[in-house]
């Protein structure tokens, strides 16, 4: 769309945000991948299928997964809107690219980092330094809306 192309700050976040919800559906795919090579189905009709009820239980690694994927429900579902709002405050193309950017290499970092198990605290700094943008878009959006509460 001609209009949309015009707007370099949404297809900015349009890119990292797609890049995002691809790392999220590869965290899917890791987590169905475990599951199999655990033979820990959280269905009996999967646990059925695949070697009998037995099969049907909890797996710490498949856990871990799981709470990687949850954690970026929590935090890339909130950013989507941010950004996407932000996105409409006419921003600084630059300034709006960093926020993008940090975010997203953040939450690639915490990723691995949770996937992995790497060593405190390189999961919480990368959480904690993806949260810095998010909380910088969604101040500018309440400093913006502010005279219309």
């Amino acid at each position: 769309h001609p209009k949309m192309m015009e707007n370099k700050v949404f297809l900015s976040f349009t890119f990292y945000s797609t890049i995002l919800i691809l790392k999220m559906y590869a965290v899917a795919i890791i987590t169905g991948q475990v599951r199999l090579r655990k033979k820990a189905f959280a269905n009996p009709e999967d646990a059925l299928r695949n070697g009998g009820l037995q099969f049907c239980r909890e797996d710490p690694d498949v856990e871990r997964c799981r709470r990687a994927h949850r954690n970026d429900m929590e935090n890339i579902f909130p950013f989507l809107f941010l950004g996407a709002i932000y996105s409409l405050l006419d921003p600084s193309p630059t300034v709006a690219r960093i926020h993008f950017l940090i975010f997203c290499v953040g939450r690639i970092i915490h990723t691995i980092a949770y996937l992995l198990g790497l060593r405190a605290p390189t999961r919480s700094v990368a959480y904690s330094v993806a949260q810095l943008p998010c909380f910088s878009m969604a101040l500018q959006i309440l400093l913006a809306t502010t005279p219309y509460w």
